[in-house]
């Protein structure tokens, strides 16, 4: 039987409510760097009756990640993928956070968008800091979105010498995760596919517990504060909105953004939330 297979990376708290919302009666695929992880996860989903299998990635290897697509194709048809692999600036220096986050997710949509089954579908998380960077020049932004991944590392705007601080490495990231999308939209189309970016807003996962605990952490209460919902969002809401343009109420919905933020990005930009600086660096 030709089993429609479902493929979460990262199985961090968004990955795994995910993998929860979208895998039952499906085949799927886990995939993560941390293998600890990967191995607890897809033993408490087999107990909880899910069809899982796992596969160690490392999403910054061109090698690694075709590894990945290959094997998820071996499974069946790859009807879904949902990739929430990412690092924030609390857990790695800016050249790793533009390798994982940005270079991750390029060759994901290229390796999956080769795979990827007619009438399939695929969302990439990206986050609120996409929405909040500082502009780009068109020819930046140009660059961002189409330059083959091997390249992106060797950009004005991404090389050693300016994107040294983590946060505004993880926001030039987010920001190029939404143009790579956009871009990669036509391809993906080709096959009868569709794939889309959700950005979160402040997310109680563990790395989003891990940021309000750190340096900007006072900012991203602040911000949650101002927010129209007022509270912070639970892997669920990501969940529920993977779960909507993964799905058949999305068909004519392809190559944009969703904000799942609460209002947040709203409250920056309307004024209702008065900051001295622009926000940098704010993770999912």
């Amino acid at each position: 039987m030709n089993r429609d297979v479902v493929v979460v990376i990262g199985v961090g708290g968004m990955g795994q409510a995910i993998a929860r919302r979208q895998g039952a009666g499906r085949a799927l695929l886990l995939a993560d760097f941390d293998k600890a992880t990967l191995d607890s996860t897809a033993e408490a989903l087999r107990g909880d009756g899910y069809d899982v299998a796992t596969h160690h990635v490392d999403v910054s290897s061109p090698e690694s990640v075709a590894g990945l697509a290959e094997a998820a194709a071996e499974r069946g048809n790859i009807t879904q993928v949902a990739h929430t692999a990412g690092l924030s600036p609390a857990q790695a220096p800016a050249p790793v956070v533009l390798r994982v986050d940005l270079v991750g997710v390029a060759l994901v949509l290229e390796e999956f968008g080769r795979v990827i089954a007619p009438g399939g579908a695929g969302i990439f998380i990206a986050s609120m800091a996409g929405h909040m960077a500082a502009p780009l020049a068109p020819e930046q932004e140009h660059a961002l979105a189409h330059a083959p991944a091997e390249e992106l590392l060797h950009l004005p705007c991404t090389g050693t010498d300016t994107a040294t601080d983590p946060g505004r490495a993880y926001t030039l990231a987010k920001r190029a995760n939404l143009l790579r999308v956009r871009a990669a939209a036509g391809p993906w189309g080709k096959r009868g596919a569709r794939v889309n970016s959700i950005s979160p807003g402040v997310i109680s996962t563990p790395m989003g517990r891990q940021e309000l605990a750190g340096e900007a952490g006072q900012q991203m209460r602040a911000m949650v504060g101002a927010s129209a919902t007022g509270r912070l969002g639970t892997p669920n809401d990501i969940a529920d909105a993977a779960a909507f343009l993964l799905g058949p109420n999305a068909t004519f919905i392809t190559g944009t953004d969703l904000l799942v933020d609460g209002g947040t990005v709203a409250a920056v930009h309307s004024g209702a939330l008065k900051t001295p600086t622009r926000p940098e660096g704010l993770p999912a």
